[in-house]
């Protein structure tokens, strides 16, 4: 790297840089990049199977990164540390914008060439993503049915059933919230945390209170908009699914055996946060 210090004997470059990495650790030896770059293994002999492995793999990088950044702001949130928390939602909500235009440079395989590579796909399908899973039980949709596809890898089903049974980031939110004198009700901060997200109007409420008087309790008014924006993040992430699927196989039916299209545009009218949004309209 170029703020390693040079040994003379290592560089004959003008500029003083290691040539020589027999007996040093280079970039791709840190980057473990002979793995990396050999976990392409396509299996027909379709030219345009290397961009769909490609992107899902590079989707499920960016999937890994952004679990590790969002479990790290709910325990932030759970011990009142709100600053490191923006910082890592922030980070949150960038990461889905990689992901949302990852869609983009799939959206280039036209349907015959995806034609050419899908029956090599068997029943292998996004909608078993164990990783995807767990960033919805983050986040707090909760569907236990969903544990289902990783029961016959116990070791991933561990991740994500240890995702499902937690408190999701709103859930800390919302515990926060009431840590902070805030009317939110018991029955949303000593809950069954596996039940699905049910609406409140005391919530709302509570929430309107930071909203009303954001000087007052500015850091839970930012941390609303926090949530905010990663919901936005997020939505336009399934838009941009839901489309590219459309655009590449029409309504054909998923090769998980899902409804494909039909699945998915059911997927956008899940609303992670509610309350933070149908405030806005009290305000």
């Amino acid at each position: 790297m170029s703020g390693c210090p040079v040994h003379p004997q290592n560089s004959d470059h003008p500029d003083g840089a290691r040539l020589d990495f027999s007996a040093e650790m280079s970039y791709g030896d840190y980057l473990q990049l002979d793995a990396v770059l050999n976990a392409q293994k396509p299996l027909s002999p379709a030219h345009d199977e290397m961009l769909f492995i490609v992107q899902h793999q590079t989707s499920e990088l960016w999937m890994k990164l952004l679990l590790h950044e969002l479990q790290a702001a709910t325990v932030a949130v759970s011990q009142d540390r709100l600053q490191p928390a923006f910082k890592m939602l922030a980070r949150v909500s960038k990461i889905m914008e990689q992901l949302v235009h990852a869609w983009d440079v799939l959206a280039t395989m036209t349907p015959p060439e995806y034609s050419a590579v899908r029956e090599y796909l068997a029943s292998s399908s996004g909608f078993q993503s164990w990783q995807y899973r767990c960033i919805e039980f983050r986040l707090g949709n909760k569907n236990g049915l969903m544990l289902k596809p990783h029961a016959h890898r116990p070791d991933l089903l561990a991740h994500v059933e240890a995702a499902f049974q937690a408190p999701s980031l709103y859930d800390e939110a919302l515990r926060l919230l009431s840590r902070r004198g805030l009317p939110v009700p018991a029955s949303h901060t000593q809950r069954d945390w596996t039940l699905p997200y049910a609406a409140s109007d005391a919530v709302e409420a509570a929430w309107l209170q930071v909203y009303r008087a954001p000087q007052t309790h500015w850091d839970l008014y930012q941390l609303g908009e926090e949530l905010t924006d990663l919901e936005d993040a997020f939505r336009l992430w399934r838009f941009r699914h839901v489309t590219t699927v459309e655009r590449v196989i029409g309504f054909k039916r998923g090769t998980g055996g899902t409804g494909g299209v039909s699945y998915l545009r059911k997927m956008l009218d899940v609303v992670l946060f509610p309350e933070i949004w149908r405030l806005r309209t009290e305000l």
